[in-house]
C-alpha cells in the first residue's frame, strides 16, 4: 500500500540551516573583500529541505565596458609590422563551404589562433 506522508519536521536541523545562513550573510556583509561590490542571498524550502545561493559582483552598471586607449604612432607602427608578418605567413583565403558559409582557410598551421604574428 502507498501513503503519501510528509516527512518528520526536524526542529534542530531547521536550527542548523538558519545558523548556517546567517553566518554566511553575516560573513558577506562584514568582509572588507566585498566593498565596494553589489550581493545577493536567498533561501527556499520546506520542512528537510532548504536550498540558498548567493551572487556577488561589481557595482555598477553592468553594460558599460571600460574602452581602452587609443594607440600611439609606435603602437600602431608595431601592429602594422605583426599584421604583414602575419599575413605573409598565414595567406588567409575566404572559401564557401558545402553549405554555402563562407569560412576563412589559412596556409600555415595555428592562424586561427592568431600564432604567426610574432
Amino acid at each position: 500500500m502507498l501513503t503519501n506522508r510528509p516527512a518528520e519536521k526536524s526542529s534542530a536541523s531547521w536550527r542548523f540551516v538558519r545558523g548556517g545562513v546567517a553566518i554566511v550573510a553575516s560573513a558577506m556583509t562584514l568582509t572588507s573583500v566585498y566593498a565596494g561590490g553589489v550581493g545577493n542571498m536567498s533561501c527556499v524550502g520546506g520542512p528537510g529541505s532548504v536550498n540558498c545561493v548567493g551572487q556577488w559582483g561589481p557595482g555598477g552598471d553592468p553594460n558599460v565596458r571600460v574602452v581602452p586607449q587609443a594607440l600611439g604612432d609606435e603602437e600602431r607602427a608595431q601592429a602594422a609590422v605583426r599584421e604583414r608578418k602575419w599575413l605573409a605567413q598565414c595567406h588567409p583565403v575566404v572559401r564557401r563551404d558545402p553549405y554555402g558559409v563562407a569560412r576563412y582557410q589559412y596556409a600555415a598551421r595555428g592562424c586561427e589562433y592568431g600564432i604567426g604574428a610574432d
